[in-house]
């Protein structure tokens, strides 16, 4: 069976030659110069682009955001305690880092919705994310009926609220079954589920 020229774009990516190694050495070089947020032509991995939603047509918009790699900076606490209970080392967000960078890039971009992100790049002290944005007042977007459903007002500040890929991803709602009891509908919604049943009941009256 053969193979479409996606596949082979995404063997390229996931199984890097010398060749695509040095093209992505060169690129490196061009991002680090770059804003934080840059809006681009065109997806540098079309595959991934493609599998996510993206469609060479007016109403789509792409933008590269650069986030910073590791875990919490936190300050140094002055007042007394032992070291252990400073509060500063190994402390990672709730979020990961695709999901935070999907939010910073709506908030440069507040007209638009985020409709998924995927990875391009990273070094030792940064990320590289582009994302895929959708603008739900375009006449193109509008009428679309595969993607029309963006313009739904349910849809606003949907990276905000956890419903793009990585959102979900982050939630653990890529998870089901065995050991995935605890995420649905959501991780604080079945903590109060479980503080209301430990309630104890009022007495019967008798």
């Amino acid at each position: 069976m053969s193979k479409s020229v996606y596949n082979y774009v995404g063997d390229q990516w996931r199984t890097p030659s010398k060749e695509h190694k040095a093209v992505q050495k060169e690129r490196l070089l061009k991002y680090r110069r770059e804003d934080s947020t840059t809006r681009i032509e065109r997806p540098t991995r079309l595959d991934r682009a493609r599998k996510l939603g993206y469609k060479a047509k007016q109403g789509y918009i792409l933008a590269r955001t650069r986030i910073r790699r590791g875990g919490m900076r936190k300050h140094a606490i002055t007042s007394g305690r032992r070291a252990k209970r400073t509060g500063i080392a190994k402390i990672t967000m709730g979020k990961n880092l695709q999901m935070v960078a999907e939010e910073r890039t709506s908030k440069k971009y507040p007209n638009l919705e985020i409709l998924n992100s995927y990875w391009v790049a990273e070094d030792g002290r940064h990320k590289w994310y582009e994302m895929i944005m959708v603008d739900p007042s375009h006449p193109v977007i509008m009428a679309d009926s595969k993607i029309n459903w963006i313009c739904n007002r349910a849809q606003k500040g949907r990276v905000h609220r956890g419903l793009t890929s990585a959102g979900k991803k982050s939630r653990g709602l890529m998870n089901k079954g065995k050991g995935a009891e605890k995420i649905r509908p959501s991780r604080r919604k079945h903590m109060s589920r479980n503080k209301q049943s430990r309630t104890p009941h009022p007495p019967r009256k008798s």
